[in-house]
């Protein structure tokens, strides 16, 4: 049996031990990838690799920063940081047709520039907007479908847990990522905004809602001041060269404390169960990137994605159209497994044969971070779906996948156009690099 064979059968295992079995994703690539290196090398160089690995994963002065972010995320969480953004978009945004979901939207990219989690972005934004949103008559599943896609925004604008995981698969600079991450940000808020104006012109709802002064507008504005004295610290201080990414974590968390000390919500209760969360969190992330660092040496030994890579490098298409059928496997895969856990079992394979195309990894990382963000709502393991389900009591799941219907779209229309115009996420690592 091929070597090459032997790679496929191990990449096929993994898949039958995430999704028929429920093994945890790491354990599964730890697990397949001690036996495959055992098998194509020794025992000695299998154990020898996974030995290394636990250790230089631990010991990681970088994987502090998946840490540090995850930690500054569930400050934002906790404190209530998106409570005032909120407000803000809802006075701003609020007559506008369809105005409470596109503000709804607005304070999920408020608190995504704070918080880095999907998952965090969604459950905390859909706590407030829902009542507010029911009390003036929008149906589920708007509602619903909204704050799930909303949330999404949580993992492409940074500080993002997503280009923290890709910047480390791929050894791309976490700083570079981020500054790729601002532009396609925005625009798929934006994005998410016009879907959520077709949507309301297309089926009317909801009552009116009171007009608001200009200068009410104004004032309210403060709702969205310690987001971007935030978001300006963290990763002007990163742009600048002031501190690397990880000490941005911490220097985020600070800021985060400090805002919270000024609102007087601070407890010390609040501090001990983030970082309760935050260890249990990062614990699980490491075991994952330790597993898809050895499933990766075991892919290499199998000489897997360098056959792979050259055979697709061969095929008579344009490998703009590669491109295109590698997020198509994504968009599949993401209906099937977490988003996070397919990009960790993949990305050992899918990143040479980019790179050997000739793709720019920075943009490449970009269209991975959206490929997860369409697992994150996409039916049946949609993680955001399942959150705002349990925020939303008595509302069927399905209902909410209807919901997303509209913002799905437009994550694949942002797709389009960042494939079609690569300066969309380059523009700034190019002027700022």
């Amino acid at each position: 049996m091929s070597s090459a064979m032997i790679g496929i059968i191990g990449f096929a295992v993994v898949l039958l031990l995430i999704l028929l079995f429920k093994f945890p994703i790491g354990f599964s690539m730890i697990l397949v990838g001690v036996a495959g290196i055992a098998y194509l090398t020794s025992i000695e160089t299998a154990f020898g690799a996974l030995g290394g690995q636990i250790f230089s994963a631990s010991a990681s002065y970088d994987m502090a920063v998946v840490a540090m972010f995850i930690l500054m995320g569930e400050m934002a969480f906790a404190t209530g940081i998106s409570d005032k953004a909120y407000e803000s978009a809802f006075k701003w945004l609020g007559r506008l047709r369809g105005g409470l979901t596109m503000a709804t939207i607005g304070a999920c990219a408020a608190f995504a520039a704070v918080c880095g989690s999907s998952p965090a972005t969604a459950a905390t934004v859909g706590s407030i907007a829902l009542p507010e949103m029911k009390k003036y008559g929008y149906d589920d599943e708007i509602a619903t479908g909204s704050i799930a896609a909303g949330g999404v925004l949580g993992i492409l604008i940074p500080p993002s847990m997503g280009f923290i995981l890709l910047g480390l698969l791929t050894e791309q600079s976490i700083s570079k990522l981020y500054m790729a991450g601002i532009v396609p940000g925005i625009l798929l808020a934006v994005l998410f905004m016009l879907a959520a104006y077709i949507v309301a012109t297309i089926r009317p709802q909801g009552a009116e809602v009171p007009p608001v002064s200009f200068r009410e507008k104004v004032i309210s504005l403060k709702g969205f001041l310690e987001v971007i004295i935030i978001f300006v610290v963290v990763i002007g201080g990163m742009f600048f060269g002031l501190f690397t990414p990880t000490e941005a974590g911490a220097v985020g968390v600070v800021a985060i404390i400090c805002a919270s000390l000024i609102r007087r919500n601070f407890t010390w209760q609040i501090l001990w169960h983030c970082l309760q969360q935050s260890t249990i969190m990062a614990g699980m992330i490491i075991v994952i990137f330790i597993g898809a660092k050895i499933f990766s040496y075991f892919l290499a030994a199998s000489t897997l994605p360098f056959q792979l890579g050259e055979m697709i490098g061969n095929l008579p298409l344009p490998p703009i159209m590669i491109i295109g059928a590698i997020l198509l496997l994504w968009l599949v895969l993401g209906c099937l497994m977490d988003a996070i856990a397919m990009i960790m079992l993949t990305v050992p394979i899918i990143y040479p044969i980019v790179c050997q195309l000739g793709f720019d990894p920075v943009w490449f990382c970009v269209l991975g971070v959206l490929a997860i963000e369409a697992g994150l709502i996409t039916p049946p393991v949609g993680m955001n779906v399942y959150v705002i389900a349990g925020v939303a009591k008595g509302v069927p799941v399905h209902t909410i996948f209807r919901g997303i219907v509209p913002f799905f779209i437009a994550i694949v229309v942002c797709i389009a156009i960042i494939m079609a115009i690569p300066g969309v996420a380059l523009f700034l690592p190019n002027i700022l690099y």
